[in-house]
C-alpha cells in the first residue's frame, strides 16, 4: 500500500460573499486536475481528495484568491463606509484563515497530513515535530492527522516549521510503503506471537515502523524493507 492520497474538507463559506461557489468549485476543478473533487454541501463545505503536493499547490490557489480579496476589500473601503457588516465579519474571518498558513509569527499554523506518515515521523524524524519556543499539537482522525504549530517565543517562526513538516511529509510519502498483516485468528496468542516476532526482527530493520492493533499490525518503512519484513512474518 503506497501513501498516495488524502482527503481534506475545505470550508468554502469564506468565499461566498465574492464568488459564486458552484463557479468557483469548477475553476479549481481546472486549476488541479489531479485531484477528486465531491459534491459541494449546503453549508459550503466540500470534500477534495489527492495527493499532498496536488493539494498544496490547490490550498496556493485559494490563498491567491483570498489575497485577491482583501486587496479589493481595502480598495473599496477607501470609497465607501456602507458595506454591510456582515461581509466584513465574514471577509475578516477569510483572512484570519489565510493568515493562519501565512509568515506572520506568533499564530497558529496547520498542517494535515497522513496518520501513518505522521507517526513514522513522529518516531524516526522527532526533532521535525520538537522545536523549541513553539508548541506543536496533533490531532488524529482516521487516516488524517491534524498537526497546530503555534509559537510560544519571540524567536520561533511557526511558518518556518510548518514548512518544514510539510517537506519531511511529501519526502516521506515518496519513499514509504505500508504493509498490513491481518490476523488469521483474533486470540490473545496468535497477537502475541505476532507481535514478539516483529519485536525481534526490528534490529534487522531499524527503519521499520510496526503499529499493532487489535485485527492486524501495520508495518511502514520503505519497500524493499517492508517486503523482508512482512514476508519473514508471514513465513
Amino acid at each position: 500500500q503506497a501513501f498516495s492520497s488524502v482527503t481534506s474538507i475545505l470550508n468554502m463559506a469564506v468565499f461566498q460573499d465574492h464568488f459564486v461557489l458552484g463557479d468557483l468549485v469548477e475553476e479549481m476543478k481546472q486549476q488541479s486536475r489531479a485531484l477528486s473533487f465531491g459534491p459541494l454541501q449546503s453549508n459550503g463545505l466540500l470534500a477534495v481528495q489527492g495527493s499532498f503536493p496536488a493539494l498544496q499547490e490547490l490550498r496556493d490557489f485559494l490563498l491567491l484568491k483570498a489575497k485577491s480579496l482583501s486587496e479589493q476589500d481595502k480598495r473599496e473601503g477607501g470609497k465607501s463606509c456602507e458595506r454591510p457588516r456582515r461581509r466584513l465579519q465574514e471577509h475578516r474571518g477569510a483572512s484570519e484563515e489565510r493568515n493562519s498558513m501565512g509568515d506572520a509569527r506568533g499564530e497558529e499554523h496547520m498542517v494535515v497530513l497522513d496518520t501513518d506518515i505522521y507517526h513514522y515521523m513522529r518516531h524516526f524524524h522527532p526533532r521535525t515535530l520538537q522545536v523549541d519556543d513553539v508548541v506543536i499539537s496533533a490531532v488524529p482522525d482516521g487516516d488524517v492527522t491534524t498537526v497546530s504549530i503555534q509559537s510560544a517565543g519571540r524567536k520561533a517562526d511557526a511558518a518556518l516549521i510548518k514548512r518544514r513538516i510539510e517537506n519531511c511529509s511529501v519526502k516521506l510519502q515518496r519513499i514509504l510503503r505500508k504493509e498490513r498483516i491481518c490476523f488469521r485468528e483474533r486470540s490473545r496468542g496468535e497477537k502475541q506471537r505476532c507481535q514478539q516476532l516483529c519485536e525481534r526482527l526490528k534490529p534487522r530493520y531499524p527503519d521499520v515502523l510496526v503499529i499493532p492493533y487489535d485485527t492486524h499490525i501495520d508495518i511502514i518503512g520503505t519497500s524493499s524493507d517492508v517486503f523482508g519484513f512482512a514476508k519473514e512474518v508471514r513465513s
